[in-house]
């Protein structure tokens, strides 16, 4: 149990990345915080599991690429080595219900569509470049491209279906949304912080390049850790009260065999009285939480206009990586399957095999992917589809329904709607009163990401320190 009321400099709320990042930023820097963390574990959308079989798979954000430099340094602090992605081979295309293989990041079936497709991933990596990542909702045109959706953009500028199909299979993976979920300019502003939809897109030289031995999850691990009994467990935050040079914080302490999320489950009120809080959560999830005085309305209407993606993240174990000995690398597109996008998510000594796919956006509430058994028959369909009948008979099928998740409630990543970001933009990261904003959607430099995650942390601890530190002078 987190235990009775508690009172420190800093709360903050939130035990992923960024949580956990800024409260190790701000320890270090000899300020007494505290992290209230709703799960019984620390690492939010970064989760790595042991399955029923015994296979160590990661169920939430998992790869790391270039220029990811905050995960980077964080990693080698620990001392959690990569390994790369495995490429070699030629990729499966199961669009239209016919199977295809092709080398490079799209599909060729079709030339004239691959071609246009190419161009308008170029014309959109081009385009993101003009948003400055600081403020998009300043970028030259900015009301026009938040007034659209990415998908009335495609539509009217790429004649060929299957283009429109290449460019719909990439965001689903990327944002676990559709198209017409998502503000044209808020698409520009993500792809821009992350490279370019292209390297989003990509493995070898991507966001895709590598992933961590061991999992991706010991990176919270070890930031926790350092934190020590600073970070309280199973403590959902349910209520902020706060003026302008205190908050309080109301937690339920759930005990450790117990399901924070079930309001049965045994549990004990207590607050955490602080001079700043720092709401670590993705914005539609710190807008479930009860603030008195509630929030101005530009950051409430952004919480509401920021909803989560939706995903099943799909783990298929085999005894070996059998793809390989056919020149095949793991990877399946399908604009008409439930798996819209797999890798090969072999562990670095191929001790077994591993594809991880997702199903995303729409897809998710799709009668076959409701009901288990069904997903489950179409997805071994879909598998043996592109891999042969081997692929149809995995030691063990493990699914992460994020959209299921209490204290996530979809994924990968948060998606913006028409309007939200040229409405109420400014209120992402600007503090109210005592109360700071962090999370990967407020990082301005890979954001969605878990690199987005850690920068993020580390810019809202460096705002609170400022403000502590004016509080301080002031007062002198």
């Amino acid at each position: 149990m987190a235990g009775p009321d508690r009172a420190c400099e800093v709360v903050v709320i939130g035990g992923g990345f960024s949580g956990l990042a800024a409260a190790r930023h701000l320890a270090r820097a000899g300020v007494d915080v505290l992290v209230t963390e709703a799960r019984h574990r620390v690492g939010g959308r970064s989760w790595t599991d042991t399955t029923e079989a015994g296979f160590r798979i990661d169920r939430g954000g998992q790869w790391i690429g270039p220029t990811q430099d905050h995960l980077a340094a964080l990693a080698a602090e620990l001392d959690v080595k990569t390994f790369p992605t495995h490429t070699v081979g030629q990729a499966v295309d199961l669009s239209d219900g016919k199977r295809f293989t092709y080398a490079g990041l799209i599909p060729t079936a079709d030339a004239a569509a691959a071609a246009e497709g190419v161009a308008a991933i170029l014309d959109l990596d081009l385009a993101s470049f003009d948003v400055p990542l600081d403020a998009p909702w300043t970028a030259p045109g900015a009301a026009a491209l938040d007034a659209q959706t990415l998908a009335s953009y495609l539509t009217a500028n790429l004649a060929s279906t299957m283009a429109r199909d290449i460019i719909t299979i990439a965001i689903k993976t990327i944002f676990g949304a559709e198209p017409e979920d998502l503000s044209l300019l808020f698409t520009l502003f993500y792809l821009h912080a992350g490279g370019g939809l292209a390297n989003l897109a990509r493995t070898t030289g991507g966001a895709q390049e590598s992933r961590f031995i061991g999992g991706s999850q010991q990176l919270a691990i070890g930031m926790a850790k350092e934190l020590g009994d600073r970070v309280l467990l199973g403590a959902p935050a349910t209520s902020v009260s706060h003026g302008p040079d205190h908050v309080v914080v109301t937690a339920r302490a759930v005990e450790p065999d117990a399901d924070p999320a079930d309001p049965r489950a045994a549990q004990q009120t207590f607050t955490i009285t602080a001079r700043r809080a720092i709401i670590a959560m993705a914005p539609s999830l710190a807008g479930r939480v009860t603030y008195t005085p509630q929030l101005p309305g530009p950051r409430e209407q952004l919480c509401t206009r920021m909803p989560m993606g939706s995903v099943v993240k799909v783990h298929a174990l085999y005894d070996a990586p059998f793809w390989r000995e056919d020149g095949l690398n793991g990877q399946i597109v399908s604009n008409v399957d439930l798996l819209c996008g797999t890798f090969d998510d072999s562990p670095h000594d191929g001790s077994h095999g591993a594809i991880v796919g997702f199903i995303a956006g729409n897809d998710c509430w799709r009668p076959e992917a409701v009901d288990p058994e069904r997903r489950r028959q179409t997805l071994l369909l879909e598998l043996g589809r592109a891999f042969g009948p081997r692929g149809t008979q995995p030691i063990e099928v493990v699914e992460q329904h994020w959209v299921a998740e209490p204290f996530t409630r979809g994924g990968p990543v948060t998606g913006s709607a028409p309007g939200a970001l040229t409405g109420f933009g400014s209120a992402l990261r600007d503090p109210v009163g005592p109360l700071h904003w962090a999370g990967t959607e407020t990082a301005t430099q890979w954001c969605g990401y878990l690199d987005g995650a850690l920068s993020s942390g580390l810019r809202a601890a460096d705002e609170v320190t400022a403000a502590l530190r004016g509080v301080v002078s002031g007062n002198n």
